[in-house]
């Protein structure tokens, strides 16, 4: 290649909000050049994770990611964001990988790099690479570790006088401190609390009778920078039932509204929560992905079970519920149509909203994020590790994951209210 001016990758924005787009532009390449465009990260677990498409230039000899479709590679056609979601694990990694932001303070670094022809890439020098930034975490967002009343979690505070809405934020049963969705919650202007409920580690103890939820709500609701009469709970997989529990069975806790994801609304019969997990597990265990079936079919028979089932037609706040219609680990489309057919026979069916997205798994990230069809994962009761199918098809589970976000945040921005314009830019 015989050219004045050596080729160039450029990223706009190159620091951004993991939620926002950005393009990539390569140029100075001779017309009809075909070019590999890849991404790379190294991840805080320290493995390597890549997504690449394959390209030819135009007469102009550029390349626009945005404008231009991929011919091939981990993702195909026009895809602006394709270089994120189609991220997998490089060639020899560990199996059964997941790639979430630990520390949220530091951005997530993501090389763009371009080299010449469509095979055997990854051992030539790129032609040109460039460095962009991906934050969960704007600019001027406070970030407090809370440890009070046998409460732990981190309290994110967005820029700005406040007071905020408020929002308690509930992962699933892996357990552990995730940070990274409440701390772009607060990057658009909500106060999060990341609430630890289940501690991972030598302790491995957990914390889920109600009066624990109850006082973390409290928490965050008497935050001087939190409007108080303005709170709502987010919840994913084994948090959306903590979420629709305290939305139940607590007559402390009025959440403004809830958001589900992946819903559960089952309990075990006499032991509410603290007996949830040890109870599901006695019952049925996925231990890798050939009788992931028997997992699903069995939790299937359990929505069935009019004992085991929450009373959701007590909850009078809005509700937004989140699925994916291939979700291998929990049959949540069918706990929500069995939700929406007791709010309706409760006489609150106009309370609910349920997105269910064909094609996608149970775990239904912010946009952008790398689909995971299976994962390693840890019973916390057993310490078991065991791989679980999570579902989804890479396409159709980003594309989901897109536009659940959007209108996640347009349903907590018409319940909670919302600074217009308070969305914070990097």
């Amino acid at each position: 290649m015989s050219q004045t001016a050596p080729p160039t990758v450029s990223v706009h924005p190159t620091r951004a909000l993991v939620d926002e787009k950005f393009s990539v532009l390569v140029e100075n390449l001779p017309p009809g050049f075909p070019v590999t465009i890849r991404s790379l990260h190294h991840s805080e677990d320290r493995d390597y994770w890549e997504a690449y498409g394959h390209y030819i230039s135009n007469q102009n000899g550029t390349v626009s990611v945005t404008e231009d479709a991929s011919l091939g590679g981990t993702y195909a056609g026009k895809e602006p964001m394709g270089l994120l979601w189609s991220m997998r694990p490089v060639p020899g990694s560990r199996p059964s990988l997941r790639l979430r932001k630990l520390d949220v303070r530091t951005p997530m670094l993501v090389s763009i790099s371009v080299y010449s022809g469509h095979e055997d890439f990854r051992d030539p020098t790129p032609l040109a690479s460039s460095l962009t930034e991906r934050w969960y975490l704007a600019p001027g967002v406070q970030r407090i570790d809370i440890s009070e009343k046998g409460v732990s979690g981190t309290l994110f505070i967005p820029p700005g006088p406040g007071p905020f809405p408020g929002i308690l934020d509930l992962w699933g049963g892996g357990g552990g401190l995730l940070e990274y969705r409440s701390a772009l919650l607060a990057s658009h202007g909500y106060a999060s609390l990341a609430l630890e409920y289940i501690k991972t580690g030598e302790t491995r103890s957990t914390n889920l009778e109600l009066e624990h939820f109850e006082m973390a709500f409290d928490i965050l609701k008497n935050h001087p920078q939190v409007m108080s009469d303005r709170v709502g709970i987010i919840g994913l997989s084994f948090g959306s039932l903590v979420a629709l529990y305290m939305a139940t069975e607590s007559i402390h806790v009025k959440p403004l509204c809830i958001i589900c994801i992946s819903n559960i609304h089952i309990k075990p019969p006499g032991k509410y929560l603290s007996g949830f997990q040890e109870w599901l597990t006695q019952n049925i265990i996925a231990r890798n992905e050939d009788n992931h079936q028997i997992w699903r079919n069995a939790n299937l028979n359990l929505i069935n079970e009019p004992s085991l089932k929450l009373n959701v037609g007590k909850m009078n706040c809005p509700v937004l519920l989140v699925n994916g219609c291939d979700d291998q680990n929990w049959p949540a489309v069918e706990t929500a149509a069995d939700i929406a057919k007791m709010m309706r026979e409760a006489g609150k069916g106009n309370l609910l909203t349920q997105l269910d997205y064909p094609d996608t798994g149970h775990l239904i990230e912010p946009p952008f994020s790398p689909h995971f069809r299976a994962t390693n994962f840890i019973i916390h009761s057993t310490k078991e590790k065991v791989v679980l199918l999570w579902g989804g098809k890479t396409k159709p589970h980003s594309d989901a994951q897109e536009d659940s976000w959007r209108k996640i945040l347009s349903f907590l921005q018409q319940h909670l209210y919302c600074i217009p314009g308070h969305r914070a830019k990097l």
